[in-house]
């Protein structure tokens, strides 16, 4: 197998960091974590570097933040019940919109690939839909399709569908309907038996990857109607089946998952202080393929790895935080970019 190398280790937050996230062209990251602050770094050869701490948007942790596609705005989703929008018009980034009405804690913040539209979810078991308007927000849709906690939003990379995975061990997925204007839920995800944590699109967006504190991978295939002979679909909607389950290498809960647009790798982290890669067999079926783990890093954090993200530009980067209190910045060895080529 490949290796993981350690390329640099970020400190800057006081207690776990919950979240990173990569500027859209790969140039900056931003994390978030339990200290209430969201510090953006930036390369400095060799090095990253603190560029700016961004504080006083939230009152308690923030558990998400996520880049706007255009580079813009920030979103940050906390424990406070509100998510931040931050712009940078002023030539430095400041919070000018506060989102509220979850009842409890928002757990996860995803813009659409378009912009217009933003996703968050929340503890009371709720997605709401926001309508993104020349820097006005209104909520377009309340979404109450889960019975638990709500834990991550992901937009589809292309349309306008969103999927949540939650506490009641499914994954579920909106779109709006033309005709009335209102969002439903088109499709339930259920093969999980326990919480889903975390879901990455692939790059053909046809498939998602799910994980879940059963210490399970599932891929899931994407089936349109007529596509697929066999496959039965009603009201002219797509039917998602699980097509592959990752099972035997996790030792404890899966906090996050990503899928590599550019490689088409996947990467975990886990509970068990693990990051690991896996990689679609080449001759495996389709429509029931196989994954094989071809890198690891044993101990890539002291504590919980909570969150996992590969650079959207650099093939082979990737960035990730744990509850040890830093976060870092890895690559992988040239072993494993033979193996993957």
């Amino acid at each position: 197998m490949g290796t993981l190398e350690l390329k640099q280790t970020l400190n800057g937050h006081r207690g776990r960091v919950w979240n990173i996230c990569w500027h859209p062209k790969g140039s900056y990251l931003a994390s978030c974590g339990e200290d209430k602050t969201i510090i953006i770094w930036g390369p400095q050869d060799p090095k990253w570097v603190v560029k700016t701490i961004l504080i006083e948007g939230h009152t308690r942790t923030i558990r998400e933040v996520a880049w706007s596609p255009c580079g813009n705005y920030i979103a940050s989703a906390s424990f406070d019940a509100t998510t931040a929008i931050w712009d940078k018009k002023t030539g430095q980034f400041e919070c000018n919109a506060t989102l509220e009405g979850h009842e409890n804690e928002v757990k996860s913040v995803s813009w659409s690939s378009s912009g217009h539209l933003l996703a968050t979810c929340s503890r009371d078991k709720s997605v709401w839909i926001w309508e993104v308007n020349d820097d006005e927000y209104e909520c377009a849709a309340v979404i109450n399709a889960h019975t638990q906690d709500v834990k991550k939003v992901r937009w589809h990379p292309n349309e306008e569908v969103v999927a949540s995975a939650s506490y009641d061990n499914t994954v579920k997925i909106f779109k709006e309907d033309i005709v009335d204007n209102d969002w439903s839920c088109v499709a339930t995800l259920s093969s999980h038996t326990s919480t889903v944590w975390s879901l990455a699109w692939d790059k053909q967006s046809n498939r998602i990857a799910t994980c879940s504190d059963d210490q399970t991978v599932k891929i899931w295939q994407e089936y349109k109607p007529g596509n697929e002979p066999g496959i039965i679909t009603t009201n002219n909607e797509s039917v998602w089946k699980c097509v592959c389950t990752i099972t035997g290498y996790h030792t404890r809960t899966i906090y996050d998952i990503d899928w590599c647009k550019i490689t088409g790798l996947l990467v975990t982290a886990c509970g068990d202080d693990i990051i690991r890669i896996f990689k679609e067999d080449s001759d495996s079926d389709p429509h029931q393929p196989t994954f094989t783990m071809v890198c690891s890093m044993d101990t890539a954090h002291t504590q919980d790895v909570n969150s996992v993200q590969w650079n959207p530009i650099v093939p082979g980067q990737l960035a990730s935080a744990s509850d040890d209190g830093c976060h870092k910045c890895l690559s992988n060895s040239k072993d494993l970019n033979k193996a993957i080529n």
